[in-house]
């Protein structure tokens, strides 16, 4: 069948054809209509995460500010953080994939449909749980982390940590049943041809950060259990003075939130690796580098977690692990960005918005990687970790790396999405408004860190140097606002009069552009023959086609 078309295999039939109207999306449980859910609760609490972040930035503006009292920060904090990590950039990302995987890989549907659904409404469950708490006494207040003893009944007596736990349950209970499906779907649903060394990289990573799930959020969940029964229960598990551990809190949730790091950031990767090949017009560098390069990150992540931990006196043997490790951890990370740099040199570049903000991922991304790497130097460390430094690194990490990742991405699959193009010249306002928003609000943070302002606190006394660099900080805050704005305007105005997509507006190589725009409810009738990696390139160059290449390097 290699030469031939073929028909898409999948796992339960898709019900969506048979309803319309708002119904048929509650009722849903075709992928592309799940994906999209999920896509659009996003907007939603990145909405109220961004009003939760400007609230912070309004209170820090200028010294000694009493706008919000200690404890309505507190709760502000906590739920920004954790509202951008686990409903925000996880659900963004699952939605991504789960829209554009089974479409890559030439299948009508994931393999268990009805438990892709059931993900999705645990997860926007979770999010109402968690804001339902404003309403039941007060939002959780001992962020995101939630730090025993401090999350223990004695210190947070209200039922806003108690929500925390249950809507944070509910969500790992979502990407652990959404990691299962992908996990199915990608080796039992692809195309015939399409082996494991031919899967376009985002479902490469996809597949690897799925298994990197399912190791790391039980960890999570067994510790939020814990922690329940300490708040219901006065079991004490992490209570000092009757013999439980504060520390094991920690041990517990940086051995989830270490790996956490990398489940937020190897689909970004995913989405990097597929644009900048694309807009260069070479094949990407070092596939198989690439590849590796993700299973060793994925690994290794497992033993970084107590780099968290080195003001915590764990000893020198302890120490010294988790800086090889930590160091270590970066090299794999390196070479991605090597082979990403390698497929732009000698490349017919288009400068799109897709391209441009995957250019700028590359050298945000790095100043994060490359701030990160200092916490493994224990005295650096040991200075810095209680900063506003380590706020910039991890900014870095999630804003310049998964947050640009991810506008790449949603510039590049929009057409396929909705069968329209978003507007490049708005496009092009919106990425300078990030990147300047980004840069404005973020950057700054690292000489207040290296000044010795500490994180965590609702106001700050009126040392030299402070005031400005804070109210520099809010000002950009502010720019990432315009920014944001101008992405949804521009995202109105192309679903209501934007310029026809057609199938595969940017000539681009993978399975899901031999499709309509937007697709179909089957997705394919017939899916081209996978012969390589870049299918499409193949049909239109049999000269040069993957498989000559590939047979040509061989002999």
């Amino acid at each position: 069948m290699s030469g031939l078309a073929v028909r898409v295999r999948a796992g339960e039939p898709s019900e969506a054809a048979a309803h319309r109207g708002l119904l048929a999306w509650v009722a849903s449980v075709d992928h592309k209509q799940i994906g999209i859910m999920y896509m659009l609760s996003v907007l939603l609490f990145f909405a109220l995460g961004g009003v939760e972040a400007l609230l912070i930035r309004i209170q820090l503006a200028v010294p000694n500010n009493h706008l919000l009292d200690p404890d309505t920060f507190n709760q502000i904090f906590t739920m920004h953080g954790t509202t951008m990590i686990f409903l925000v950039v996880m659900p963004m990302l699952a939605g991504m994939s789960i829209y554009a995987i089974p479409l890559m890989i030439g299948a009508r549907d994931v393999a268990f449909p009805r438990l892709n659904a059931m993900s999705f409404w645990l997860q926007l469950f979770g999010g109402i749980l968690l804001y339902f708490s404003f309403f039941a006494g007060g939002a959780p207040n001992a962020g995101w982390f939630s730090y025993a003893p401090l999350s223990e009944p004695a210190y947070s007596f209200s039922n806003g940590l108690t929500y925390w736990v249950l809507a944070l349950t509910c969500l790992g209970i979502s990407s652990i049943a959404g990691a299962i499906n992908m996990i199915v779907t990608i080796i039992t649903l692809r195309v015939p041809g399409q082996t494991i060394r031919r899967l376009p990289l985002f479902v490469w990573m996809t597949l690897v950060n799925s298994f990197l799930i399912l190791m790391a959020l039980p960890v999570l969940n067994g510790a939020l259990m814990l922690l329940l029964v300490d708040r219901l229960l006065n079991a004490h598990v992490f209570t000092p003075a009757f013999g439980g551990s504060a520390l094991l809190w920690q041990h517990y949730f940086w051995g989830f939130g270490h790996p956490e790091v990398y489940i937020m950031i190897l689909p970004a990767f995913g989405m990097i690796s597929e644009v900048i090949p694309v807009f260069s017009g070479k094949p990407i560098y070092g596939y198989g580098f690439v590849a590796a390069s993700t299973v060793a990150i994925a690994f290794l992540s497992f033993t970084v977690w107590a780099h968290h931990m080195f003001a915590v006196g764990m000893g020198h043997v302890y120490d010294l692990f988790f800086v090889f490790t930590s160091m270590a951890i970066a090299v794999p990370t390196g070479v991605k960005i090597f082979n990403w740099t390698v497929t732009l040199y000698h490349g017919r570049i288009r400068f799109t918005t897709s391209m441009m903000f995957a250019l700028s991922f590359i050298v945000m991304f790095t100043i994060g990687g490359l701030t990160g790497v200092s916490f493994a130097v224990i005295p650096i460390d040991w200075q810095l970790t209680d900063t506003y430094y380590l706020v910039a690194h991890f900014h870095y990490v999630l804003f310049g790396g998964t947050a640009l990742a991810i506008f790449a991405g949603l510039y590049y699959w929009f057409p396929k999405i909705s069968g329209r193009m978003l507007d490049e010249r708005i496009g092009r306002w919106h990425f300078w408004l990030t990147v300047s928003g980004l840069n404005l609000t973020f950057f700054l943070m690292h000489p207040l860190g290296m000044m010795g302002m500490p994180r965590r606190v609702y106001t700050y006394p009126d040392l030299p140097g402070w005031a400005i660099l804070n109210m520099l900080s809010t000002i950009g805050a502010f720019v990432l606002l315009a920014s944001v704005l101008v992405f949804l305007w521009n995202i109105y105005r192309s679903l209501t009069a934007g310029a026809i997509a057609g199938d595969n507006p940017w000539d681009a190589w993978t399975l899901e552009w031999a499709t309509s725009s937007p697709p179909p409810p089957e997705n394919f009738a017939l899916v081209p023959p996978v012969n390589g990696r870049r299918p499409l390139w193949d049909l239109k160059y049999p000269d040069r086609a993957d498989e000559r290449v590939e047979a040509a390097l061989e002999g």
